[in-house]
């Protein structure tokens, strides 16, 4: 993948590479600094507030999404999720992406590069989008919803990913996009920097692709 087209979108910060992993995730594991990192209690450079959250849903509402009740953004989902205790590991992109999206308030797409097809777009959704986003065959709606696309259509936004193109046990290569926002200056900067960190501490070699 060496490109990714961006409509000019007011307070879109986005921060978009991919990661290739040095073997299938199915061979990795999560190191003990990740998992730790999978608590809303865990030390962490950044932290999440009501701040965040309030730009993030300002973010996705221009295009008249409403990221509230089951469409509100994947960072708080991840929080609520907390309550309870850590969240549980799927694999190193997963884990990665969630420690990442829950102590910065930003929330995260990661795709499975290989089950998509170029060209790669990020845009806002036309009138009656919708994917499914799980097993279980459930339909999220996407209109106004800024999201990722490629050749066959929408694959993911700050909500909820597209399960056509998630990452699996034969994964290794995945594009991350941070969905940031330019009244929250320097933040997905800084996700970002964190991000490709944990990473590379699982010998993943990252390639920024936006901006």
């Amino acid at each position: 993948m060496e490109h990714l087209a961006v409509e000019p979108l007011p307070l879109l910060d986005l921060r978009a590479f991919v990661t290739d992993f040095p073997r299938t995730l199915a061979e990795m594991i999560s190191d003990a600094e990740l998992l730790q990192l999978l608590s809303l209690d865990a030390a962490a450079p950044l932290q999440s507030s009501g701040e965040v959250r309030l730009a993030i849903r300002d973010l996705l509402r221009h295009g008249g999404f409403k990221p509230t009740g089951r469409n509100k953004p994947a960072s708080e989902y991840l929080i609520k999720a907390c309550s309870d205790g850590p969240l549980g590991t799927i694999n190193v992109a997963v884990d990665t992406c969630n420690a990442v999206s829950l102590h910065s308030g930003l929330p995260i797409s990661v795709i499975d590069v290989d089950r998509a097809r170029e060209p790669f777009r990020v845009a806002v959704a036309p009138p009656e989008s919708e994917y499914v986003f799980n097993n279980a065959g459930q339909i999220i709606r996407l209109d106004g919803l800024l999201c990722l696309f490629d050749a066959d259509g929408p694959c993911g936004n700050a909500v909820k990913d597209s399960q056509r193109t998630k990452t699996g046990p034969e994964t290794r290569r995945t594009l991350s996009l941070i969905w940031g926002t330019t009244a929250l200056p320097g933040r997905a900067a800084e996700a970002e920097a964190w991000y490709h960190a944990l990473l590379k501490a699982h010998a993943a070699v990252v390639r920024p692709v936006w901006p």
